[in-house]
This record gives C-alpha cells, structure tokens and sequence, in this order.
C-alpha cells in the first residue's frame, strides 16, 4: 500500500525490482563504493519469499530518496518470539535531517505491529556515530547479548590434528540451561575426527531429524523457524549453509549458518551462525566439534573471512568456549526496539 506523510509529500512503498539500480546509487553515494552483488542477492532473497522480508522505499518529487530493509527471524539465536532485524537502511545525502529516516522507521515499526512482532533487533559497529546517534533517536536501546565473532581458518577446528578445546555436548539456542561442558570420557574429542562423523549438506529428507533434534535439546517445538531455514537452505545454498551430522547412519546434529554479504555497509562478507544442535544420545562424541569445523572449511572455500554469532552476556560458559576458539568481542553492538 502507498502512503504519504503529512511533511513535504514524501511517498512510501514498497520496494521493488526495478528500484535495484537506484538503490545501489544511493547506497554508493553514502558509503563511497558500489555493492550491486549484495543488493542483488538482498533483494532476489526478498522476491523468492516475499512473506519473510519487509522492505520500503520513500520517494520524494518521483525520485527515490531512501529505503529501509528488514526480514523476520522466528527462532535465530534460540530466540522463543519472533522479531524484525533491520538489515540495510538509506536515506540520500542531500535528503538527510528531513524526516525521511524516521518516516521509514515509523512504516517499519507499523508493519512490525502487523505481524504481530514486538521487536525490532538490529547490530551497528560502535564507530559508526551517525547511525548509533540515528538509532539513539529512533528509540533503540543496547541488547542483552554481546556479538561476539572470529576469524575463518580452515583447520581451525580439526580435532584430529590436535586440537584440546572441547566441544559442548548439545550447543543450541545459546541458553546455559542447555550446553553441557562438563568433560567428555575418556578422549572422545581427539578419536573421532571428521571422518568418523558423516557430514553432509541438509536435505528435505532431514528436515524431521532436525527438528526432533531441536525439540529435544531446546524443549520447544520450533517447526516454523526449522522449516524456515530448510526452505532458505534449499532455495539459496549461496545464502543459507546448513549441515546435517550422521553417526552409524543416524542424525545425531546439524548445524544452521548463512552467509551475509553486506548488511548495515560491512564492506566484507560475514557469516552469521544462528544455531547449532546435537542430539543428547550423541553429547561427548565430537558430532558439535566436527560440524564448526566442517562449517569453517565450507567458509573458507567461499572466501568468507570471519563468522559471528549472539550470545546472552550472563551465558559464560558458552562465552568461554567460544573465547577459546579464538571468538572475542566484535566490534559491532547489537541493539532492540520493543515496539508497542
């Protein structure tokens, strides 16, 4: 639906095809190079499913003047609520202080409310003062979880060449309830290896293990984000990479990450892990250990340079394990906006 605010005959809309070309000249124009590739994979996800992404464009005098991108997470993070990430946003040089920011906010915020979601979550880099002080304006407040992140190395994770840090036995939804780091028998983690672990691409056949391994672990039934992020995986293995381990024949864990190629002006591409799992039957036996490593080495191959992640600031015991995979504190601060 088109609307026009009440200040100086500004039109909001949504985004569409045929807005690529402009969008990329504005995007250009306010952070000194062209991402083409990016806006084209943003928006060819937003057309290849429509109902998980909110996007708008604002035109003033016919020309577009700003545009705001955002998608629905439904269980990213172990989150229980679904939620709106805002992803990319954009107003004109010329245009900026006019309203035009916070008018996108306001449509943005008003779908929010029509879909029934009452956050807005979003991350920004504490350097960038211009926006941190557009998000200051806007309402935001910082989150409760830190983003932490690290660089890709291949071989970081091969447990087999000696690797001593221990995996957790099930690692999903990054709640402390449900890690478990208490010492694996024996020396579980240096035996098994990869090529003990069958690890393959996720396929719709495994679309139930993954969900009854979710279920087991979290104690949600999460159905809708697992079909969601399946369907992603399907539909753009470019965007989405997610694994499935195999123990004597049996999912026993996967693993659910997507690849970010330039959300909120990073000028390099950025994996975002939202959540990995493993089968309690199967804890202490390396099947989370040789999904991260598994998982690096496909980054890697992709020339993707660093992978980040969420975690609740009182999770330390996850916070440790990942410190000693070389994670540390990014350079990003994540933000919410409770929408009313």
């Amino acid at each position: 639906m088109v609307t026009s605010t009440q200040q100086r005959d500004i039109t909001l809309r949504g985004l569409t095809e045929r807005d690529l070309d402009s969008v990329v000249a504005l995007d250009q124009a306010n952070i000194g190079r062209a991402r083409h590739v990016y806006h084209h994979k943003r928006l060819k996800a937003a057309l290849d499913q429509p109902a998980l992404h909110v996007q708008f464009a604002c035109e003033h005098g016919g020309k577009l003047v700003g545009f705001v991108m955002a998608r629905q997470l439904f269980g990213q993070f172990g989150r229980a609520e679904p939620a709106l990430r805002l992803e990319a946003m954009g107003v004109a040089s010329g245009e900026q202080g006019q309203g035009i920011g916070s008018a996108l906010m306001s449509k943005l915020e008003a779908e929010a409310r029509r879909l029934g979601v009452a956050e807005i979550r979003t991350t920004g880099s504490w350097r960038d003062h211009r926006i941190l002080q557009f998000f200051d304006r806007a309402g935001f407040e910082l989150d409760k979880v830190l983003v932490v992140d690290c660089p890709v190395r291949g071989d970081r994770l091969a447990a087999h060449e000696g690797d001593k840090v221990l995996a957790p036995g099930h690692l999903t939804g990054f709640s402390t309830s449900e890690i478990d780091y208490s010492p694996s028998k024996g020396n579980d983690f240096e035996a098994l290896a990869r090529d003990r672990v069958d690890l393959r691409t996720l396929k719709p056949e495994d679309t139930v293990h993954v969900k009854r391994i979710d279920e087991s672990v979290t104690g949600r039934r999460r159905e809708g984000y697992i079909e969601h992020v399946v369907q992603e995986a399907l539909t753009d293995s470019a965007v989405r990479l997610s694994l499935v381990a195999r123990v004597d024949g049996i999912a026993a864990g996967f693993i659910m990450a997507r690849t970010d190629f330039g959300d909120f002006g990073r000028p390099e591409p950025v994996a975002v892990l939202d959540t990995i799992g493993v089968d309690p039957d199967y804890s202490h036996h390396g099947v989370g250990h040789a999904l991260l490593s598994q998982l690096f080495i496909n980054l890697a191959g992709l020339q993707v340079e660093r992978v980040e992640t969420m975690v609740s600031r009182e999770n330390f015991g996850l916070l440790g394990f990942l410190y000693k995979l070389d994670f540390a504190p990014s350079q990003r601060l994540a933000f919410v906006k409770r929408v009313s």
